[in-house]
């Protein structure tokens, strides 16, 4: 009798720790869809630019208005420069705020990032005022520099 009393209460936990997940999944933020056309792209430097170690990245934006993250309007959204990352974000999250996702909430289309010598990886991942990659992502091809 204990061994049944036992099973179900298991069987009961499993449910709720079952439905707990459930209901977190379905809290993960909207994402909101992307304009039709809407394209970004790394401006400069170019793919296989030899570069010094303060390298001027210049965003480009397409068929999509640029804007703050405090800009919540549909057709909005805001730069986020990946250095050196092997995949994109998870799409169910807000981009990270780390050395590997910089954060241009203020609207910027231009920055000065400081890399040590060798080779790296760029991306633009475009977001909106939540910092959610829109549906589909909006991001840029991935170039590979070379700093002295």
């Amino acid at each position: 009798m204990r061994m049944i009393a036992l099973l179900t209460l298991a069987a009961v936990l499993a449910a709720g720790v079952a439905s707990a997940q459930d209901a977190a999944k379905s809290a993960a933020p909207a994402r909101a869809r992307a304009p039709a056309h809407a394209t970004v792209s790394i401006l400069e430097p170019k793919n296989g630019a030899h570069v010094g170690q303060d390298v001027l990245v210049k965003f480009g934006a397409k068929n999509i208005s640029v804007a703050p993250a405090t800009e919540t309007a549909p057709g909005t959204g805001h730069h986020h420069l990946l250095i050196d990352a092997k995949e994109l974000p998870p799409l169910d999250a807000p981009i990270p705020n780390d050395a590997t996702h910089k954060h241009y909430g203020k609207g910027q289309t231009q920055d000065t990032i400081h890399l040590e010598p060798g080779d790296h990886t760029l991306q633009l991942d475009f977001a909106d005022a939540a910092h959610m990659q829109f549906n589909p992502p909006i991001v840029s091809r991935k170039i590979t520099i070379h700093v002295k």
